[in-house]
């Protein structure tokens, strides 16, 4: 056990040599890199093209009737239909307001 201990200081102080030598230390940001990053993001959240789709009207002549699943659905007004006005589909997985992304029906 002792020479367990002692092999894993030693690789341990060697693993610290290294990363002091090799310049590879994490550095912390400082407030105006901070700063840069949170800009950045924000202008991009802005500048992120939207959703354009017509939207899908209260009266399009669909229901509600308990399907959840792309698969239930036969067209993508469908869909996005019973994704805006029924409760509990699971049509949407990242929540960005398009139901069936990755349907390769439509």
């Amino acid at each position: 056990m002792k020479r367990f201990v002692f092999y894993f200081i030693f690789g341990y102080a060697c693993y610290l040599s290294w990363v002091k030598l090799s310049g590879n230390e994490p550095q912390q940001l400082t407030d105006i890199h901070q700063d840069t990053i949170s800009n950045s993001i924000r202008e991009a959240a802005q500048t992120a093209p939207r959703y354009a789709s017509k939207p899908v009207e209260m009266d399009a002549g669909f229901h509600c009737d308990g399907r959840q699943y792309c698969s239930q659905m036969t067209s993508r007004a469908e869909a996005e239909y019973f994704n805006r006005y029924c409760p509990n589909t699971k049509m949407d997985g990242d929540n960005d307001g398009r139901p069936c992304e990755n349907d390769s029906r439509w």
